[in-house]
């Protein structure tokens, strides 16, 4: 199971998370996104599913299978909306939903507070995302510490938005490399969906490869 965290709202996070489901979609088992984000869902509308049922019933005791959409918007990809749930997922009702047969890709609320201690805790790693702005990358080191403190295993960093296929230097982003190493970026693509254009479905599709390669 993947937590996929990060400093700022709107950094890419679901973005992400929908991008290496996407990626992941061609290997065994159907990738499945969690909206782990109950209180700001938006997971179901970037996907094209029915908000419910979802997170909400699997805490009521509704089995995970019930709670499946397959996403209209990203083939090969099942999701789990917030449905009725609007606070913070708990360990049990998440790690319910990791016992999928595909891999498990959680999209966490923003920032380093109380929401995000239950993912990064029942996860088995956690991929940090932040656009190259310097306040976003501040925030994301941020997290990757409270990551740290929560004994959860850091894949690295993905750096979104980026006009170069390297983020710009900063005492922001060195601060989150000694946290994490950066193992990916994303290229600011014009309109509103990245995963719409050949470019960004590469670029997470050669993230997912990255991350295979560290063993997720």
């Amino acid at each position: 199971m993947l937590a996929i965290v990060g400093g700022k709202g709107g950094c890419g996070k679901t973005t992400t998370a929908l991008g290496l489901a996407r990626a992941m979609a061609s290997g065994a088992g159907r990738p499945v996104v969690v909206d782990a984000d109950c209180s700001m869902p938006n997971l179901h509308t970037r996907a094209d599913t029915d908000r419910r049922p979802g997170v909400g019933a699997v805490a009521d005791g509704v089995t995970p299978e019930r709670v499946l959409h397959r996403s209209r918007a990203y083939p090969g990809v099942d999701i789990v909306p917030a449905g009725g749930a609007t606070g913070s997922p708990e360990e049990s009702t998440l790690r319910r939903l990791g016992r999928a047969t595909g891999p498990v890709v959680l999209d966490c609320p923003a920032g380093a507070t109380e929401a995000v201690t239950a993912p990064l805790a029942v996860a088995d790693g956690a991929l940090v995302v932040s656009t190259a702005e310097r306040a976003s990358l501040r925030d994301a080191a941020k997290t990757a510490r409270m990551a740290h403190t929560l004994d959860t295993y850091l894949h690295g960093a993905v750096v979104t938005r980026t006009r170069r296929s390297d983020p710009p230097e900063c005492p922001e982003l060195e601060a989150l490399s000694r946290q994490c190493p950066v193992v990916g970026t994303v290229p600011e693509i014009e309109g509103p969906d990245v995963l719409a254009s050949r470019t960004g479905r590469a670029a997470y599709s050669g993230l997912a490869d990255r991350l295979d390669e560290r063993n997720i």
